[in-house]
């Protein structure tokens, strides 16, 4: 059984759906946990139920109140098919607060300098925003690019990273 709460952010609703062990399977500004739940690989999905509060729910309220780095711990659970976009998933959660990198920089990093298209699905195929932070990746011309959540949601986390 995997437990989901939704909580008031300054940009909208934040759902997060969590293992019992307390990973982060699903994460979005939304209220649509089927949409987020669409997210997730068939090997992670399990029967949903609502809760008052996750176990990631304190780290979510603390990065919210500043402490940009209270997600980082946070476990997350993700699994697809392809070996790149596990790897390019993990490189996601070591990108820092405030230092976003391109699509280009992101594929670099990620060990494949030429997958810039590829390093640009793992953000789009992304199940857990936030806690693998997607919206730190950012168009070679440092324009936002994409976000599943919506561009002004996008601008708002990197703006509250940034310090503005």
């Amino acid at each position: 059984m995997l437990d989901y709460s939704t909580m008031d952010t300054p940009v909208g609703p934040f759902t997060v759906v969590v293992s019992r062990a307390g990973a982060v399977r699903a994460a979005g500004f939304t209220t649509e946990v089927r949409e987020l739940m669409s997210l997730v690989h068939p090997v992670l999905l399990e029967p949903v139920r609502a809760v008052d509060r996750t176990v990631v729910d304190e780290p979510v309220l603390a990065y919210l109140d500043g402490d940009l780095t209270a997600i980082d711990a946070v476990p997350v659970e993700q699994h697809t098919a392809g070996e790149f976009m596990r790897h390019a998933w993990r490189v996601m959660r070591g990108i820092k607060p405030g230092a976003p990198v391109t699509y280009t920089a992101f594929a670099g990093l990620s060990g494949r300098p030429a997958a810039v298209r590829a390093a640009a699905a793992a953000c789009a195929r992304n199940p857990a925003a936030l806690f693998t932070p997607c919206h730190r990746v950012l168009r070679t011309d440092g324009s936002l690019g994409g976000y599943r959540w919506g561009l002004g949601v996008k601008e708002w986390l990197l703006r509250h990273e940034s310090g503005d």
